[in-house]
């Protein structure tokens, strides 16, 4: 069974007088443990999709099955509560709470999920340590450079055993040779623990990482190869 299974989903928003088509249709499965990065231009759909599979948004017509739930029958408090069990998110903004340190960053999704404080900061300075920022756990995000606050958000993304996590340009903000390191990391992740990812980028070096790789182009797949 697919760990994710779209059908025709279909988005649109007016622009002036005209009606944009962000999505166009698509279906697509991914299967448990994937390594999926759709790639595409600036409003391809790559990020519009991205934010459907992980019940950001919402299709004007569609269906979704994410982990088993039908995203598109829950009501908002649903989805939230969804996202906040079953998913793990990787933004190019980091998104860390800035008055926080690593560890409580990390730790701050297990604490939403009623997990015991000693417990989750285990959880969390084991994470640290997996993405290699062991030393680093009681530095706040302004005191760490892009990649290793990147490293907090894939910490922070995985400490929650999610079924899926979903990246959105992970390495917009980053130089070459530390955004090649995350993929490199996000890869071994997925290689040796089985963790399913989805990733919308159009960098050169995510792309060459995929290995099912899914091109779009005004809202449509137009390709879809297995590496």
């Amino acid at each position: 069974m697919a760990l994710i299974r779209a059908d025709g989903l279909s988005k649109g928003y007016r622009s002036g007088d005209s009606l944009v088509r962000a999505l166009d249709g698509v279906s697509l499965d991914v299967p448990q443990g994937a390594f999926v990065v759709l790639a595409g231009r600036s409003g391809s759909g790559k990020t519009t999709l991205l934010n459907m599979l992980g019940g950001l948004d919402r299709p004007d017509s569609g269906s979704l099955v994410v982990a088993g739930h039908d995203v598109l029958r829950m009501s908002r408090d649903e989805r939230a509560a969804f996202r906040l069990h079953h998913l793990g998110f990787v933004f190019q903004a980091y998104n860390l709470i800035r008055v926080l340190t690593a560890r409580e960053n990390v730790a701050y999704v297990l604490q939403l999920r009623g997990m015991e404080k000693r417990q989750r900061l285990a959880l969390a300075d084991r994470w640290l340590a997996e993405v290699g920022l062991q030393g680093f756990e009681h530095r706040r995000p302004d005191q760490m450079s892009g990649g290793q606050q990147q490293r907090v958000a894939v910490a922070r993304a995985l400490a929650a055993s999610p079924d899926l996590v979903l990246a959105d340009e992970p390495t917009a903000n980053l130089d070459s040779h530390t955004g090649a390191n995350l993929i490199a990391l996000m890869r071994h992740l997925n290689e040796q623990q089985g963790i399913t990812f989805v990733t919308a980028s159009h960098d050169p070096s995510v792309i060459a990482a995929a290995r099912t790789l899914v091109t779009m182009q005004d809202g449509k797949i137009v390709d879809l190869r297995e590496g």
